[in-house]
């Protein structure tokens, strides 16, 4: 079980094919097969289920992911903490995805041009999704807002679970109404029982529903995949929804929506109690702009 077999057993896990996965990690195929038998060999228990070709992950193959995931993300940490004179390495981000378009774009630029050792990868997930990988090991940090109703709705929430976070951004956060539509001020003006959201797990989501109120008719949810496609249902008429002000921002031609100020939200960093490499304070240097205006969590050591 050595750090090559993990990270192949990881790529062949995220491409459910020996082919791509040894295109990717630039191996033979029957390397990277005779690699993922030993270690099902060592485990002694089969990782894929294999119906010719086609390949996915076994029950026990997706438990032993998330171990594999872990050791890996150690590892890397090990070595950037033992050589900690310059930022290098990978660093995982996830991110909502309004904060990877409208908010990273400029603090990450910064630190490429400063740091180019340092190999960012980002991936975009609702909030509850982030924290999770978090805790998990699938990235290094994130950037989430808390719900604001739930397992980990402060800082002393996630420290019960072994996570640190500070505020980072604050979001205006905007109920988006079809051209036409009233004057809102509270739930209950709303006509428009169809909410245009993320998959179950954005924060955003719970404040719209907690906002609509629960003593009328149910919400119609309909999921989406983009801000894009929450604006282009609401300008349809069909639908209302709460996207960040700085999103709008974004949009060189918004369309003529009706807005009302919902509340302000922040936007946390999050990661691992105990998680300091020298990439990761790169990053916080980079973002030190942002988090000098709201109120600091202390950070607690392992």
């Amino acid at each position: 079980m050595d750090h090559t077999s993990l990270d192949i057993f990881r790529v062949v896990a995220a491409e459910l094919s020996v082919t791509r996965a040894a295109k990717r990690l630039g191996r033979v195929q029957s390397n990277v097969t005779t690699r993922i038998q030993q270690l099902e060999e060592e485990l002694g228990v089969p990782l894929f289920r294999r119906d010719g070709n086609r390949l996915t992950l076994s029950a026990e193959g997706d438990r032993f992911l998330g171990y594999a995931n872990r050791m890996l993300a150690l590892a890397d940490e090990a070595r950037q903490v033992l050589s900690p004179q310059a930022p290098s390495g990978t660093l995982r981000i996830g991110a909502m995805e309004s904060t990877a378009a409208a908010r990273l774009p400029g603090p990450l630029a910064a630190l490429h041009v400063q740091y180019p050792e340092v190999q960012l990868r980002i991936s975009t997930a609702p909030s509850r999704q982030l924290l999770e990988q978090v805790r998990s090991g699938l990235v290094d940090c994130a950037f989430a807002a808390l719900p604001p109703c739930g397992d980990m709705a402060s800082a002393s929430d996630l420290e019960a679970v072994g996570l640190i976070g500070e505020p980072v951004f604050r979001e205006e956060i905007l109920l988006v109404l079809p051209p036409g539509h009233g004057a809102v001020r509270q739930g209950s003006d709303i006509t428009v029982r169809s909410l245009a959201a993320f998959a179950d797990g954005c924060s955003y989501r719970v404040l719209a529903e907690e906002w609509f109120g629960h003593d009328r008719t149910p919400l119609d949810i309909q999921e989406v995949g983009s801000y894009h496609s929450m604006l282009t249902c609401v300008a349809a008429g069909g639908c209302v929804s709460l996207v960040p002000r700085s999103v709008l921002d974004l949009l060189r031609d918004p369309p003529a929506l009706r807005t009302h100020v919902v509340a302000k939200v922040d936007t946390w960093l999050v990661h691992r109690n105990g998680y300091e490499t020298a990439a990761f304070d790169a990053l916080r240097e980079a973002l030190a702009p942002f988090i000098s205006k709201q109120p600091v969590v202390k950070r607690k050591s392992s």
